[in-house]
């Protein structure tokens, strides 16, 4: 019964990231919004781990995402990343096209903030001062822009730290240390973190 359920929340999930964009485009142009581009400007990525000491025990966490470089199409003169392509202090979509989804088999406590399991879009308030913020969202299955703030399911902090290497791509990668998991961003020489641990 538990590896049906897991199976269905993934197909879930595969077929939210597989919605047919160009139908999305032509309903908000009926509707007077403004026009969405239905083609990806950059390649996607899913990264997934499963947190705990054994398999069958373990716990099934997986984000999807568009990896933008940080040189337009990945060719050319590098653009400033943070506080440039990617303001401080404003909703941020956490890659490109489609919104970050991230997919849960079982709750997660993150921050002192329980979030449900299922599929949730994740965004990001970074801060060049101040803790920058990861965002989980109900708002699933849209274009990463604009980022709606208003569906919040909880933002937690963010722990940051310099790289000693640049990163030319966003990379986002999930970590298991047996007991708890961490998620991980990185992009140009900054590195965002947060640990997380599964609930039951």
């Amino acid at each position: 019964m538990k590896k049906l359920q897991t199976t269905l929340l993934f197909v879930a999930a595969a077929l939210v990231c597989a919605a047919p964009l160009p139908a999305q485009a032509e309903k908000k142009a009926k509707a007077g919004l403004p026009k969405v581009s239905a083609s990806r400007t950059s390649p996607h990525e899913t990264t997934f781990v499963r947190v705990g000491t054994d398999r069958p025990s373990s716990s099934l966490v997986s984000i999807t995402y568009g990896r933008p470089y940080s040189a337009r199409g990945g060719k050319g003169d590098a653009r400033k990343i943070w506080g440039g392509l990617v303001p401080w202090n404003k909703a941020d979509r956490l890659g490109s096209d489609e919104a970050t989804l991230i997919v849960l088999q079982h709750p997660i406590e993150i921050d002192g903030k329980t979030v449900p399991a299922g599929a949730h879009t994740l965004y990001l308030v970074p801060s060049e001062s101040g803790p920058a913020k990861l965002a989980f969202s109900s708002h699933i299955g849209k274009w990463g822009i604009p980022v709606d703030e208003t569906k919040d399911i909880a933002r937690v902090d963010l722990k940051k730290a310099t790289l000693a290497q640049e990163v030319n791509q966003l990379t986002i990668t999930l970590e298991n240390h047996q007991t708890s998991g961490l998620i991980k961003i990185a992009w140009e020489t900054t590195e965002f973190s947060v640990p997380f641990t599964i609930k039951r």
